[in-house]
């Protein structure tokens, strides 16, 4: 007979419940851990445990980004007015100051491109090189995996220097001190208390708690994955940054400004040099 397949229920607020009922309810073991198979099989359901990362933009895109500036935008102006005086003028040799506007803007618009890809590539090696794993307990036996392999239900085995790779419920905690800053901006390490909690509590006071994104300032424990990936607190905190509209910096708003100020000014001068050349032809 096929055994059934182990579904997790989900719990409200896993600080308000007894640790094995946490386990019981997210159909592990405290002691033995998830299968191997069972972990790959809630992988396969639920996804890697990631946060959600922006969309990359494509290669085109980020080419015409570098043609927003309104200092760049102004040159394109300057090129263009250069190359319609060259027309007008009989078209007589070759349009120096349009090229030579036109070679600076395209030179300013590769350079700005090679910089940011080579950003790019330094964040994603950086990324690689400081990939997190995670000590779990599998098949009864510990071992150390991806912490983007992580699964609800998997128990979690932490120990000082260790960073958390989801949130979890814990059943043990040896003096057990938390570095919680990056998500409650708690300065100090908290200790942690693997004790159920009587009434619900702000996110910081929830002793019988571990977070994504957090580390182990000292001490040992262990704790049960209720939580992984945008469904944790980290996660929670990702989709309010997504959802949050980007600003530009106070440089940014401050050469746009500038760029307004120039182009306008250039818009103007330009004005009174036509109708000054349009008077003197009259006269």
């Amino acid at each position: 007979m096929a055994k059934p397949i182990q579904t997790p229920q989900p719990i409200a607020d896993a600080s308000l419940a007894d640790a094995a009922d946490v386990a019981a309810a997210q159909q592990t073991d405290l002691a033995v851990g998830l299968t191997a198979a069972e972990a790959a099989r809630r992988l396969a359901r639920d996804g890697a445990n990631e946060l959600r990362s922006a969309v990359k933009a494509s290669a085109w895109r980020r080419a015409l980004a570098q043609f927003r500036d309104p200092l760049v935008l102004l040159l394109l102006a300057a090129a263009a007015v250069a190359l319609a005086a060259w027309a007008v003028e009989g078209r007589h040799g070759w349009p120096m100051d349009a090229i030579v506007i036109m070679v600076v803007v395209v030179l300013n618009a590769v350079l700005g491109w090679v910089q940011e890809a080579k950003a790019q590539d330094a964040v994603a090696a950086l990324a690689r090189m400081t990939e997190a794993t995670s000590g779990v307990v599998r098949d009864g036996l510990l071992s150390r995996v991806p912490s983007a392999t992580l699964v609800v239900g998997d128990v979690l085995v932490l120990s000082e220097g260790d960073a958390v790779g989801a949130d979890a419920r814990l059943s043990e905690a040896a003096q057990l001190h938390m570095l919680e800053a990056s998500l409650t901006g708690e300065s100090e390490p908290v200790l942690k208390d693997a004790a159920t909690l009587k009434a619900a509590a702000a996110l910081g006071d929830r002793l019988n708690l571990v977070f994504k994104g957090t580390a182990v300032a000292q001490g040992s424990g262990r704790a049960v994955v209720t939580a992984t990936g945008m469904r944790s607190e980290m996660g929670a905190i990702a989709t309010l940054l997504d959802a949050t509209p980007d600003q530009p910096t106070p440089l940014q708003t401050e050469v746009a400004r500038i760029g307004r100020v120039l182009g306008l000014a250039a818009v103007g001068i330009a004005a009174v040099v036509v109708v000054t050349i349009l008077a003197v032809d009259h006269v």
